[in-house]
């Protein structure tokens, strides 16, 4: 191709799910509604979380995390969408474009590296239950998480960086509701063997660690599990694992529909798999978590019908009570 008769693009067009304007409509009554209830479900987790002493462990911190981090991921996304939707716009500059790629990468692995914390942690809780409380310190917990912030920032950054090296052309129509790196490279007029090597070698790598410390981490609780000698001691010991295995199921299965293949094979149902882990599963996760979990659900019903004018503010594992 002669890049020379080609113009540089300084926006994308995104065209959303749909390009017919009735079912664009109901998908932003939709999308709107599925980031309040996101924001708001992740939001009270995080204060049930702070504000009562009881949850002031290593596995809550971990899902405060988390639910602060599915706040970010929703709000990468949607709100561009919402607002192009009622400006009647569907443009995104350049900077925006590579912004949004950026931050989606850091909060997608982000959510895959909280979740190996918290495999871990059942794994210790279960496994090792007279060292737990030695094992999982206030300062090993604080450190994991900020280990997982500077090495996802740092894969963020690499896949961005090689990003902008790329020329883009005259085509610049995303058929998606944001910039995914994938439709994102097929509208390259550059070669993109170099970012396809990277995101299988090094995106594969971010990506398999933490999910093989997910695989390792309940391969030892099963086999742990499977020893107590009562029905209800493997129960007990379950119960605590199914809600972080659900969300665990959900987050992968969609990642590896989409992100373990090339980048020029990026179809109609990559799109929905996408929408799954970027909109579904940060909208479930309190659900899922709280449903099932009555410490969760006491702690939140407290919230609710006490107020928070009395607590005090929590910033990072204790033991008290336990």
């Amino acid at each position: 191709m002669d890049r020379g008769n080609q113009t540089r693009v300084t926006e994308f067009l995104l065209l959303g799910l749909s390009g017919q304007s009735e079912q664009e409509e109901v998908l932003f009554g939709l999308f709107l509604w599925i980031y309040l209830v996101t924001i708001t479900g992740n939001f009270l987790i995080i204060l049930a979380i702070s504000c009562d002493s009881h949850l002031h462990t290593p596995m809550y911190f971990f899902l405060a995390n988390l639910s602060c981090v599915d706040i970010c991921f929703s709000s990468v996304t949607i709100p561009k969408m919402l607002v192009n939707h009622i400006l009647g716009s569907k443009s995104i500059s350049y900077v925006e474009c590579m912004t949004q790629i950026y931050f989606f990468i850091t909060f997608i692995n982000m959510d895959g590296c909280l979740l190996s914390v918290m495999a871990y942690d059942r794994y210790t809780a279960i496994c090792c239950p007279l060292h737990y409380t030695m094992i999982m310190r206030p300062k090993l917990c604080v450190l994991l998480v900020a280990v997982c912030w500077v090495i996802t920032n740092l894969h963020a950054f690499l896949h961005t960086l090689l990003m902008i090296q790329l020329t883009f052309c005259s085509n610049n129509v995303v058929h998606h509701f944001f910039c995914d790196p994938y439709p994102i490279l097929k509208l390259s007029c550059s070669d993109t063997f170099i970012n396809d090597l990277v995101v299988f070698i090094v995106g594969g790598l971010i990506f398999l660690t933490p999910f093989s410390c997910i695989i390792v981490s309940y391969a030892y609780i099963f086999s742990n599990v499977l020893k107590l000698p009562s029905a209800h001691g493997i129960r007990k010991a379950l119960s605590t694992c199914g809600s972080h295995l659900t969300v665990v199921f959900l987050f992968y299965g969609a990642i590896l529909g989409v992100y373990m293949h090339p980048s020029s094979s990026y179809s109609v149902q990559d799109k929905v798999a996408t929408i799954i882990f970027t909109v579904v599963t940060p909208l479930v996760n309190p659900f899922i978590y709280s449903l099932r979990n009555h410490d969760m659900k006491g702690a939140i019903r407290k919230l609710i019908l006490a107020g928070l004018g009395s607590q005090r503010p929590w910033f990072g594992p204790t033991y008290e009570g336990q």
